[in-house]
This record gives structure tokens, C-alpha cells and sequence, in this order.
């Protein structure tokens, strides 16, 4: 088993976890610290974790014990947007193993994670970067990050062979790969690579790589904090503007990007109306076919008489660098475009499959909440009655 077998802590730092959820902690904190939530764990690929349900559970303990750091608290202080008061918080916070529960005694491995919203946000990011560095030392156990490296350069050159005629000076591409990686070993050596091989590579949404690579932070909300207003806002019509609203309100000159497919792009569009517009800098893909979507919000910006060209769409939904090449492609020069890669960076090795596995929350003040997207598989709630409700109220109720 692998912590026994090398007796190691698959996450050592608590910054070893995606940017954005630190950005939604910290106005939870300030705006929502009694709320209470749930997060439910889903593998949507066809395979049984059943198997590493104790050694998770080990990893979830050690990961308990652990707590900023000084010298981290330090590095996010140099971040204008965090305030003295969450940081001070941050000091003295600790994840708490009991808010979750391992159940393995069903056909697929059953995570629960219940508590304060404040406290289940920072389980997400590290949980499953645990569960998918167990797994593939037990599938993979020969597999190496020079595997990864080697697979990398491939791409990379690739990339420039097809980007021959192509002026990359405003190609931006991002690390999003901490959830689903490989190894956390594979992630660091991905990263180090990049940022002496590649100069599109602009950041990560690591901030522990950001802190001790000297990169860029990149991230801005997940669907979590567009989910939770479903039950926080008097009409549940009204969730999505009082949940951009929010973001303003914590966030009034910085974090700009706004994720759209939590219900999905109409239905967001509808709700950007021109004050939104101007105030966000630009908007994250994260489902549904990228050339459409991109589309879609060149025509809402001008439709409100806004230049394009002074936003900004980031495309984050399974990409590979050659997806992410044929979109730059076709929007260059009508918008500002920038790339979050994840799993396809961070677990790509020579016959290694990767493992598609999600921590969505599921309730809110004990009410369930939901996702419905641009893309079918990825919509998540398992109450029927409630995503009727939700489709009604953003007039979607024939999808």
C-alpha cells in the first residue's frame, strides 16, 4: 500500500490546492461563515476505488494534521485581494477528518463531506489528488515523472510544428492539472519543465507551485459558488446575478473571470446584463463545445456594445495543447484567450488511463442544490423534483 510501502503524505502543504479555493473561502468567510454544506464524491469513470477506501482514509488524517505555514501565509499577504482578517484565520485553520465519511460497503467507493461550507470547500482539491495518487501507484507502480516529461516534449513539439504560420505572442496557457494528477511528484516535474521550455506557459492554479516557482496564481470561482446561492438567494431565479453580485462585492477590482455553465451559457447570458458585462473581465468555459461558446460571448459583448477585444474567455474543459492551438486559431485577434490544461499535463503517461472523478456539492443549508452545464454528463443532483425546479425557474424546462 503506498503509504506503507514508502510511508509518505500524498499533500505536505495545505496551499497544495487549486487557487480558486482559497478566492471562495475567503468570501465565505466574510459574507456566508455559518452556512452548512455538502460535498458528494462521484468516479465517472467505470472503475472500483472500493479497494483504497483505508488508505485514503490515512491520507485524510495526515492531511488533518497539517496547517498553513508561516512562510505561506506570508507569500498570500503579497496577494493585494486576500484581507489581514482571512489571513489571520488561515493561521489557525485545520481541516477536520470527521467532517468525512468513507463508506466502501456499495458497489463504488461513497465520500461524503458535511460542515460549514467555510471548512468542506478545502477538501476538494486535495482529496482527490490523493485518491488519484493511490490509485495509479497501485495501477502504475513503474511509472515514472521522466515517463511524463517524455510524453510532454512530444506534445510540446508537436505544438509548434503545427503553430508554424501561427503568431503565439498572445498564446496563454495554464496549469489546472492538481485535481486529477498523476503524482504529485509527476505534477511538480510537468510544471518545472514548462516553465523553462515553454514561454506560453504563463501560471498555475497551484499555490504552493505558485508560491516556490515564482509563478502567476491563476483562478477565480468554481460551480460550488454559483450551487450554494441556489439556496441562499429569496428566488431561486435570482441566484446566479446575487452570486456574481457577491463576487463583486469581495472581489471589486480583481478574481474577474466568471464561470457560465453552472446552469448553462443561455441561461447565464441572460442573467449577464451590461453591468455584469463591463464589471467582469471575462468569462471561463468549463462544458459544451468551445468554438459555440466562444461565439455566444463575442455576440452578448457586442450586443451590449462592448469591444471583444477588451475581455477575456479562458477555456478549461478537457483540454489537450492541440485543442487548445485550434481555438487560439480561431479566436485570436477577436478576443483575449488564455488556456487552463489539467489532467492532460498532469496524467499523461505512455498506458496510463486517467481516472475521472469529481467532489461536487450536493446540499446547502440542507437543501439541495445542483449543476446542470452545457454538456449532459456533467450535470450532477440526484433529486429529480429539485433539477425541475431549476430548470423552470432559468426557462429550461424543455432540456
Amino acid at each position: 500500500m503506498i503509504n506503507n510501502r514508502h510511508n509518505i503524505r500524498v499533500i505536505d502543504s495545505l496551499l497544495d490546492t487549486d487557487a480558486y479555493k482559497l478566492h471562495m473561502q475567503q468570501a465565505i468567510f466574510h459574507q456566508y461563515q455559518d452556512v452548512e454544506a455538502v460535498a458528494e464524491f462521484h468516479c465517472r469513470s467505470e472503475e472500483d476505488l472500493r479497494p483504497y477506501s483505508q488508505e485514503i482514509k490515512d491520507q485524510i488524517a495526515k492531511i488533518a494534521a497539517l496547517s498553513f505555514t508561516e512562510d505561506e501565509i506570508n507569500y498570500l499577504s503579497t496577494l493585494s485581494f486576500f484581507s489581514a482578517d482571512y489571513l489571520e484565520y488561515l493561521r489557525h485553520f485545520q481541516l477536520n477528518a470527521d467532517d468525512v465519511t468513507i463508506d466502501d460497503s456499495g458497489e463504488q467507493l461513497a465520500i461524503t463531506i458535511r460542515g460549514k461550507w467555510l471548512d468542506v470547500i478545502l477538501w476538494e482539491v486535495p482529496l482527490l489528488a490523493i485518491i488519484c495518487e493511490i490509485r495509479c501507484a497501485h495501477l502504475y507502480p513503474d511509472a515514472t515523472p521522466a515517463d511524463a516529461i517524455e510524453q510532454l516534449k512530444q506534445k510540446i513539439e508537436r505544438f509548434y510544428r503545427n503553430a508554424e504560420d501561427t503568431d503565439l505572442s498572445e498564446f496563454a496557457l495554464v496549469d489546472f492539472g492538481t485535481r486529477r494528477r498523476f503524482s504529485k511528484a509527476v505534477h511538480h516535474e510537468v510544471v518545472d519543465y514548462l516553465k523553462d521550455n515553454m514561454p506560453e506557459f504563463k501560471g498555475t492554479s497551484n499555490y504552493y507551485l505558485a508560491f516556490t516557482r515564482n509563478l502567476t496564481p491563476v483562478g477565480t470561482q468554481a460551480h460550488e459558488w454559483f450551487q450554494a446561492h441556489q439556496q441562499l438567494a429569496g428566488e431561486l431565479a435570482d441566484s446566479q446575478q446575487l452570486a456574481l453580485n457577491r463576487w463583486l462585492q469581495e472581489y471589486p477590482h480583481d478574481l474577474g473571470i466568471a464561470l457560465t455553465d453552472c446552469i448553462n451559457m443561455d441561461a447565464f447570458l441572460r442573467d449577464f446584463d451590461k453591468r455584469l458585462s463591463e464589471r467582469f473581465v471575462g468569462l471561463r468555459h468549463d462544458s459544451g463545445d468551445p468554438i459555440s461558446w466562444g461565439e455566444k460571448a463575442i455576440a452578448h459583448y457586442k450586443s451590449l456594445g462592448i469591444d471583444p477585444k477588451t475581455k477575456s474567455l479562458v477555456f478549461s474543459d478537457s483540454l489537450t495543447l492541440d485543442k487548445a492551438l485550434a481555438i487560439f486559431k480561431h479566436f485570436n485577434h477577436q478576443i483575449n484567450v488564455s488556456f487552463g490544461i489539467g489532467t492532460q499535463l498532469t496524467c499523461d503517461l505512455p498506458n496510463v488511463k486517467t481516472l475521472n472523478v469529481v467532489l461536487k456539492l450536493t446540499e446547502c443549508e440542507g437543501r439541495p442544490v445542483a449543476k446542470i452545464s452545457d454538456e449532459p454528463g456533467k450535470s450532477i443532483c440526484r433529486d429529480e423534483d429539485y433539477l425541475d425546479q431549476l430548470r423552470s425557474a432559468f426557462n429550461l424546462a424543455n432540456q
